[in-house]
């Protein structure tokens, strides 16, 4: 869903669900939601938060938060499309991390790098000017954070995305040493320790090499402070703990924070995707299905931010519901109807949906449909995960390994 500027190439193996959030300044801080840009981003209306930057640029042309604020709304509005903000594609480590590039367009790439240069520039025009200068410092933060978010999803640039992580997360440090009460600038330090901590070893090494040792207890600290004391990050740090809990096998706790950030964003709709999954992960059919008729009763009465939203995408999160559930009649049922009209949804769910109805049809002993299956999988996006292990599956009959989750 939505994640601060700052998160990087690490960090996006877990946080493609928390929107950014950029001090206004550090002696008079801003409530990020009297802008309504800032409405306009964590509701998921990239459209509008662009051409709402857009025009904050002209009156602010001097302050590298106004270039951060357009170019993480061009970022994420890519993100968006590409389906890469649904927990599916963040729940696993190395799904993230094979994720295949998005594609910019030409002239997104060249604002995003123009926003990103002149906040930079900007930011250093004033630490040159005053070191301990806490704005020019999160500003800097964040701009690295937005290019090494940029570097790992469109260049899939490992060594960029890890050398401006690195120095978004001084950035914090700095702003930490020089205010310990700024609990603000301790979100993203927490998360690259969480994040880190659960990295394979060749993995890990990388952090060890960026200054992070990796200690998920105190990665979970820092942002559960951030989400009870921070005044700029509170929901960032809100959503990024659900999506943590979910990954602790902790869903209970991952639920009321998901609840609390979807009444703050009403029309952000993968707040909802998310408590299907989690009451799912929960164990909690019912509820999994009754928040489900929740978006498709709000869908139907065309509510601000849902009247948008493919039917087939409601199946197809109904029919994954049940395919793990063992209801395969059904979840034959809806994954018909997402396949038949794929072309009405993002790529990530017209993907899965084909090897969903691949599985679907071996548990069912129906081989020779689950190999046309298969092949549209690989077919849709042949260089994705899902691709590879519908590939698997040709020779070898998927079999289910566990029975619900």
């Amino acid at each position: 869903m939505y994640f601060r500027a700052r998160l990087a190439s690490l960090v996006l193996v877990l946080a493609a669900l928390c929107p950014p959030i950029v001090a206004a300044s550090d002696s008079n801080l801003q409530q990020p939601l009297s802008s309504p840009g800032f409405v306009h981003f964590y509701n998921i209306e990239y459209d509008e938060a662009v051409a709402y930057f857009e025009q904050e640029l002209k009156t602010h042309s001097n302050d590298p938060d106004a270039y951060n604020h357009l170019a993480q709304s061009l970022l994420y509005r890519e993100m968006l499309r590409n389906g890469a903000l649904e927990s599916q594609l963040v729940s696993s480590t190395n799904a993230f991390l094979q994720r295949p590039k998005m594609a910019l367009s030409a002239e997104d790439k060249a604002r995003f790098s123009d926003c990103i240069n002149r906040s930079l520039d900007l930011s250093h025009e004033a630490l040159a000017k005053n070191p301990r200068d806490i704005h020019a410092l999160y500003a800097l933060g964040v701009a690295h954070g937005l290019r090494a978010n940029y570097s790992f999803l469109v260049d899939k640039a490992w060594i960029s995305a890890l050398r401006d992580a690195t120095a978004a997360r001084k950035a914090d440090q700095q702003i930490i040493e020089i205010d310990p009460n700024f609990v603000d600038a301790r979100l993203i330090p927490g998360l690259d320790e969480y994040v880190v901590a659960n990295l394979p070893f060749h993995l890990r090494a990388l952090g060890f090499l960026a200054g992070v040792h990796g200690n998920k207890e105190d990665g979970i600290r820092q942002l559960e402070l951030v989400r009870t004391h921070g005044f700029l990050n509170r929901y960032d740090a809100e959503i990024l703990l659900a999506v943590i809990y979910r990954r602790e096998r902790c869903p209970q706790q991952a639920i009321p924070l998901l609840r609390d950030a979807a009444n703050a964003f009403p029309r952000n709709y993968l707040l909802r995707f998310e408590q299907v999954e989690m009451y799912s992960d929960l164990g909690n059919k019912p509820a999994a299905l009754q928040v489900l008729a929740e978006i498709e009763g709000l869908r139907r009465a065309c509510a601000p931010g849902y009247k948008d939203l493919p039917p087939e995408k409601l199946k197809f999160l109904e029919a994954n519901l049940l395919f793990w559930y063992g209801d395969l009649d059904p979840a034959l049922a809806d994954l018909k109807q997402v396949t038949s009209r794929a072309n009405e949804v993002d790529l990530g769910t017209a993907v899965m949906a084909w090897l969903r109805l691949g599985q679907v049809y071996d548990l069912e002993g129906k081989h020779a449909q689950a190999i046309e299956a298969y092949r549209e999988t690989m077919r849709t996006a042949p260089e994705s995960a899902a691709a590879l292990e519908a590939k698997s599956y040709i020779s070898s009959p998927y079999r289910r390994k566990r029975s619900a989750g």
